[in-house]
């Protein structure tokens, strides 16, 4: 285990006030990707087993005996953010267990050191021994209450993780809670010139399918509707075993991403699956059939990192296309997948981006009719090769590409959801707004608030169910946002095993 500080080969107990077996709640807290949220799930679901309650303990009424904070390094800013919320933990828990794990830990476990003394740090690198570093914290290595004990729990920290933990510390918590996301892959060896993530994470390796197989198969017992696959370079997914070509590709493996995908589609119930992002240069044709095949199942999202619509700036970015062959993967996409909804991702203010490199990239990112854009400003990372390049973009030039490009996003997400009136949509329901209306996401991620036949009984929830939804048009509230009138209604074949309505956290992004 690497957690500092170590004496004899043991991990050092420095809060004598916290005996063994005393931790009776604890708090999650959980920064960055869909990885990172599957992980921490995951540990948040073996402490609920083991008799720990979930609750939150960053600030609320309720102080916790544990608090894991999961961080987060794919920006400083995400480092900064990731070592406040450790002195905010600490400061809201003062006599608590606190165990920091995660990237930003992995590629500066001094700086959180510093921020904590006391807190136990936990690398990726021993990322899968986390539930034992768990276990000897709250149950002193014996089987509790059909627990398990330590010797039980060193094998790999489990992959499926569906919102059903009360007390996440992360708002995508609230509006995730119906759908289950389910870690198939980890790692990168890709080094674009801008990413820390292969220090942080590693090489690419992948979960055997009968693992993923029975973690969606876990999921549906729960009563999940959706399942979203993840994984930090999800296109890379060999079945557990490849032989590796240059640079991350694969020369063999024993099953690609697309015949996961079938086999999840032919061998369990699942009702819709979505897959987090890919890189566009994994969109091959198996891929791409399955889809179709899958179709109803499979739902009409696809998120495509593009990062720059400049060719000299991917380049430098390491990326591996250039704009047109992302043009050509869109193209495909939309020929194969009838009303796909195509998400991307674009980091302004790369170095050696200019004033020209600017506009060739924004028109290009306008040509592809984007129905969502993520934006981030780029952030040198020590450790990267970007950091040694010329030509900086000085800050106020990046915030107003970055404003630019997010008027240009909250366009493409209105525009997407007024696509939809006149339509009927099946839209999974999440959460019930204050104004009663029941707000969810349709197959192509849309959001959706309907209004409930005036027949139904006013105390009914919906959410986890699938609505059919007349949709009129856009919400006045909203502009991302379609409104309309639920038709009908398919609930849950079985009840959820989960809290649908969870404790201390906030209801939004």
């Amino acid at each position: 285990m690497s957690c500092r500080p170590q004496v004899s080969g043991q991990t050092e107990v420095r809060n004598p006030s916290r005996r063994s077996g005393a931790v009776r709640t604890a708090a999650i807290v959980n920064l960055g990707c869909k990885v990172n949220q599957a992980e921490m799930e995951s540990a948040a679901r073996h402490l609920r087993e083991r008799g720990v309650g979930i609750v939150n303990g960053t600030g609320g009424a309720t102080s916790a005996d544990l608090v894991v904070v999961n961080t987060c390094t794919v920006t400083a800013e995400a480092d900064a953010k990731s070592r406040h919320a450790v002195r905010r933990a600490r400061r809201a828990n003062p006599g608590a267990e606190i165990v920091v794990t995660g990237c930003s830990v992995q590629v500066g476990r001094g700086a959180f050191a510093e921020a904590d003394p006391a807190a136990r740090l936990v690398d990726n690198r021993h990322k899968d021994q986390l539930l034992t570093e768990l276990e000897a914290l709250i149950g002193d290595g014996r089987s509790e209450a059909g627990g398990l004990g330590v010797s039980q729990v060193r094998g790999a920290l489990p992959t499926l993780s569906g919102v059903e933990i009360d007390g996440i510390d992360d708002g995508r918590a609230a509006v995730e809670r119906t759908r289950a996301f389910i870690k198939v892959q980890d790692g990168c060896s890709f080094f674009c010139t801008y990413c820390i993530i292969p220090a942080a994470r590693g090489a690419e390796r992948s979960l055997s399918p009968s693992t993923v197989l029975a973690d969606v198969r876990r999921a549906l017992r729960a009563g999940h509707r959706e399942i979203v696959l993840t994984g930090i370079n999800i296109g890379t997914y060999d079945g557990g075993w490849s032989e590796r070509g240059f640079r991350g590709s694969h020369v063999r493996s024993t099953l690609t991403l697309a015949g996961l995908v079938r086999r999840i589609l032919d061998e369990t119930d699942v009702e819709r699956i979505r897959i987090s992002s890919i890189e566009p240069q994994h969109v091959d044709d198996e891929l791409l059939r399955v889809w179709t095949d899958g179709a109803s199942r499979t739902l009409p999202h696809v998120h495509l990192p593009l990062q720059s619509g400049d060719d000299g700036v991917l380049r430098r970015m390491g990326r591996r296309y250039l704009s047109a062959d992302y043009a050509r993967v869109v193209e495909r996409v939309r020929a194969a997948i009838p009303a796909v909804a195509i998400h991307g991702d674009v980091i302004v203010g790369f170095p050696t981006e200019d004033d020209t490199a600017w506009r060739r990239s924004i028109d290009f990112i306008r040509s592809v009719d984007f129905a969502g854009i993520h934006v981030f400003r780029y952030s040198a990372r020590p450790g990267t090769a970007a950091v040694r390049m010329a030509g900086a973009v000085d800050e106020p030039t990046k915030k107003a590409r970055a404003a630019e490009l997010l008027r240009l996003a909250a366009t493409a997400r209105a525009r997407r959801a007024e696509s939809h009136a006149g339509e009927v949509a099946d839209v999974l329901f999440e959460s019930r707004l204050a104004d009663g209306r029941w707000v969810g996401h349709a197959a192509d991620y849309v959001s959706v608030a309907a209004t409930a036949p005036a027949t139904a009984p006013a105390e009914q929830s919906l959410v986890n169910a699938i609505g059919r939804v007349a949709v009129d048009g856009v919400d006045p509230g909203a502009g991302d946002r379609a409104i309309g009138r639920i038709l009908s209604v398919t609930p849950p074949a079985r009840p959820p095993s989960f809290p649908l309505i969870p404790t201390g956290v906030t209801d939004g992004r």
